[in-house]
């Protein structure tokens, strides 16, 4: 299957799934960008533009909609919609599927692709993680602010799929650090159990990751939670490498101190918040299998009173 018949769909062209889609279109995959607002308008206008230390682009003209019902049958579904929207995107869906169509959910948490799967059918999902400190610095421009940005994705049943196949292949011809995994639980919870706690220490102290990790009681109260989620998915039964808690602290400590989770950026700018299925997750399923989980329990209840924005 070349770039030019293998087909993409970005739903939810933000700040990351912005910058995944231009890297690939950018190498001659067929994508489409859906977004919305005054980001769709102007990548309408000026196209859709990268600022990245990995080299800047601009990828105009953008196919760009707000409607999926406008975009056909795809070959995959990139799905980069906040965890609140999940559910309701995958009611839209249903327009870009065919037989053997991939919808790829690469959300922050780790229940996106059982939410998909109740809606579009297993059989279509597939489930991932991506890492990227990115932000969108005004409509129609995507500053990726790191050195680093890695997706890795999968079958939810491990198998390693012709569909699965295409898209790292899409991913390599495009530059991007990518890999299929065979564990699609484990890869989610691994990511899980630092970004949990990045994004509820900075939402909590209202700062970026740098402060947290150097001040002795906020780097304790990181640990703590990372310890908090690491015993959750443990206790779960997910395969968590020996070792996951120096690893996931190894990349944390690794982050440009100035980053902020997406959490904290949508909290001040009074967005709704996903810390549902953040910290909330991770409280509501320690509760569930007797796992303590005072810090997460914590800061999901002092956050609360801004879930919706």
């Amino acid at each position: 299957m070349s770039d030019s018949t293998f087909r993409v769909a970005v739903m939810g062209a933000g700040a990351v799934g912005g910058y995944y889609g231009a890297r690939l279109a950018a190498a001659g995959t067929d994508v489409t960008f859906i977004a919305r607002g005054l980001h769709l308008d102007a990548i309408r206008k000026q196209g859709l533009r990268v600022l990245s230390p990995f080299g800047d682009m601009t990828i105009d003209p953008a196919k760009s909609t707000d409607d999926p019902g406008e975009v056909g049958p795809v070959d995959i579904v990139l799905l980069m919609v906040k965890l609140y929207d999940v559910a309701s995107a995958a009611e839209q869906i249903s327009p870009m599927l065919k037989a053997g169509t991939g919808v790829v959910a690469l959300q922050n948490g780790v229940e996106a692709p059982n939410i998909l799967a109740d809606v579009i059918g297993r059989e279509h999902v597939m489930g991932g993680s991506i890492y990227i400190p990115a932000k969108i610095g005004e409509p129609g421009v995507i500053i990726h602010g790191g050195s680093f940005a890695q997706a890795i994705f999968g079958e939810l049943d491990g198998s390693r799929s012709d569909r699965a196949q295409a898209l790292l292949n899409a991913f390599q011809n495009a530059g991007v650090d990518a890999e299929i995994t065979e564990d699609v639980e484990s890869t989610l919870w691994t990511k899980f159990v630092v970004l949990s706690a990045v994004s509820a220490t900075t939402a909590v102290t209202r700062g970026p990751i740098g402060p947290v990790m150097k001040d002795p009681d906020m780097r304790a109260m990181f640990i703590a939670a990372m310890r908090e989620t690491e015993a959750v998915g443990r206790v779960k039964g997910v395969r968590l490498d020996e070792d996951i808690f120096d690893t996931q602290l190894a990349q944390a400590e690794d982050f440009p101190p100035e980053v902020k989770s997406s959490l904290l950026q949508d909290l001040e700018a009074g967005k709704r918040l996903e810390v549902e299925f953040l910290s909330g997750t991770v409280s509501r399923l320690g509760a569930e299998l007797g796992v303590p989980t005072p810090v997460h329990s914590t800061i999901y209840a002092a956050l609360k009173p801004f879930v919706d924005g």
